[in-house]
C-alpha cells in the first residue's frame, strides 16, 4: 500500500524530497532544503496533500513550475493561474479550513504574503 506522504518532489520521476511534516513545514524545510543543492525548480514536480494560498505563495517563490494538490482552494488555484503554473489536483474545494487562508488577504502583494508567514513559522530575519 502507498502511504502519500504531505509533500513529495521529483525529477523525471525520482524522488528528491520528502517531508511528512504538518501545516507549511514541509514547504519551508524544502525551501532550506533547495538553497543547499543545485537544483532547478523548473525542472521539479511538487505534489503535496494540501494546497491553499500560503502554499501556493511558497511553492512560486521556490520557482516551481509544475504541481499537483490531492486538494487544492480556489485561492490557491486562482494564484497559480495568475502566476502561469501548471497546477493539476483530484480535489477543488472553495477554501481550506486554515486560519492561514484567511491571513493572506487578496490586498497582500507576495512578498507581503511570505514575510507573514515566515513570521507565523517562526522564520522571520
Amino acid at each position: 500500500m502507498e502511504v502519500l506522504l504531505n509533500l513529495t518532489v521529483t525529477h523525471n520521476d525520482t524522488v528528491v524530497f520528502t517531508h511528512d511534516g504538518h501545516w507549511l513545514h514541509p514547504l519551508f524545510a524544502l525551501e532550506d532544503f533547495l538553497k543547499e543543492s543545485e537544483w532547478d525548480c523548473s525542472e521539479l514536480f511538487l505534489k503535496d496533500k494540501l494546497i491553499g494560498r500560503a502554499a501556493a505563495v511558497l511553492i512560486h517563490r521556490m520557482g516551481f513550475r509544475r504541481c499537483h494538490g490531492s486538494t487544492l482552494s480556489s485561492r490557491g488555484l486562482s494564484l497559480f493561474e495568475d502566476l502561469g503554473i501548471q497546477c493539476s489536483y483530484d480535489l477543488l474545494v472553495d477554501k481550506l479550513d486554515c486560519q492561514t487562508e484567511l491571513i493572506l488577504t487578496d490586498d497582500l502583494s507576495l512578498e507581503e504574503a511570505y514575510q507573514e508567514l515566515s513570521r507565523r513559522a517562526g522564520r522571520a530575519n
